[in-house]
């Protein structure tokens, strides 16, 4: 299941005590269903800014975003956390994970908020995908970064969602691991068909993906 990403002309822009700091400026941009996108950029450069209206946790102050054929200005807030929780996976850096729930417990509960059947089969099932079929019951605290990691990519991949966001998913990993994970979500995405869209810092993950686009001054600019 995947599905377009389209952004048009948008704006954004914060108040400070300093003056408005412009973060995006007529930006733009197209990811045909099922493919990938890398965007890079310097820090401070809005990329993150640009994950969070595509996840629709922000509002442009103008333009605007379809994914797919919904248009994600004209949802109030509850049509949009209802949108999030069917369609949308998001993948963090600092992994996001509830200290006090399991492996099972954090992969099953956006299932379980969601209301669906056999929340915790899906779950255990999306847990030995990601290789953690013997850690079911274990805590954050007692994993690794890269087993935490894929905790926190099949919390994000268990609902089959149609567009799958990442920041800087391996950020916070070695070497080593992270082209472990790398692979794993990789893997993942082609065989669930989502639309892929990575914030990244790192060359290797950039070289992955399908299409690049940078940021800088605001803008975005294709890279290939």
């Amino acid at each position: 299941m995947s599905t377009s990403v389209q952004m048009s002309d948008i704006h954004l822009s914060y108040s400070t005590e300093s003056g408005i700091v412009e973060v995006l400026s007529s930006a733009s941009l197209k990811v045909p269903p099922g493919e990938t996108l890398a965007i890079t950029g310097p820090s401070g450069s809005g990329k993150t800014s640009l994950l969070l209206l595509l996840s629709g946790l922000q509002r442009p102050d103008k333009g605007e975003i379809l994914v797919g054929s919904q248009r994600l200005g004209d949802m109030d807030s509850n049509a949009m956390a209802d949108w999030r929780s069917k369609h949308l996976g998001i993948i963090f850096q600092s992994f996001h994970l509830l200290p006090g729930l399991t492996a099972l417990g954090n992969v099953s509960l956006p299932l379980e908020i969601a209301g669906q059947a056999k929340a915790r089969d899906r779950a255990t099932a999306m847990l030995e995908a990601v290789g953690l079929s013997h850690r079911l019951q274990h805590h954050p605290g007692e994993l690794s970064g890269g087993e935490q990691q894929r905790v926190a990519i099949a919390r994000a991949l268990v609902h089959q969602p149609s567009l799958l966001l990442g920041d800087e998913p391996t950020g916070n990993l070695d070497h080593k691991t992270g082209e472990k994970v790398l692979s794993l979500l990789f893997d993942l995405h082609k065989d669930s068909k989502s639309t892929l869209v990575l914030v990244t810092h790192d060359e290797r993950v950039a070289e992955r993906c399908q299409h690049r686009v940078r940021m800088e001054d605001g803008r975005l600019y294709e890279v290939c």
